[in-house]
């Protein structure tokens, strides 16, 4: 059985994003995780200003682009970045609180600039040991 984390996955010159958890709601948030690692260290991102995130979608594909995307927004306009994630989801809505602040270039070292989720290798799924992956690849 996988545990609960996040990981990359190469995919030509953009990044294959992926969330693994117990739950749906686990896997997206490891995969904001895992989004924010494409540009720093998540470790290094300090929870220090709360924001609220809702979205809705007609299925948990379309659901995980979107709120991956609601988070890309909330970066490049607000200049922040985030490295805490809480998710709940009922049906087709998603509401999530997130936490970050204002990026430090020195401290960040930001790699990239993530431009938004795709639909490339997109999948949302419980695999047979009851495992949550939630994957897309993102525009670099």
């Amino acid at each position: 059985m996988l545990e609960k984390g996040w990981e990359h996955f190469s995919h030509q010159a953009d990044i294959g994003i992926r969330g693994i958890g117990l739950s749906k709601q686990e896997a997206f948030e490891q995969a904001a995780t895992a989004l924010t690692a494409v540009i720093t260290n998540p470790h290094n991102v300090a929870a220090k200003k709360p924001l609220q995130i809702s979205c809705e979608a007609p299925d948990d594909e379309l659901l995980l682009v979107d709120w991956l995307n609601a988070l890309i927004y909330e970066m490049a306009t607000r200049k922040m970045l985030f490295g805490r994630f809480q998710v709940t989801i009922h049906g087709e809505r998603l509401r999530a609180e997130i936490w970050g602040e204002k990026i430090d270039v020195a401290r960040h070292q930001p790699a990239v600039e993530v431009k938004g989720a795709t639909f490339t290798e997109l999948k949302v799924r419980q695999d047979p040991t009851g495992t949550w992956i939630a994957q897309c690849v993102v525009d670099v």
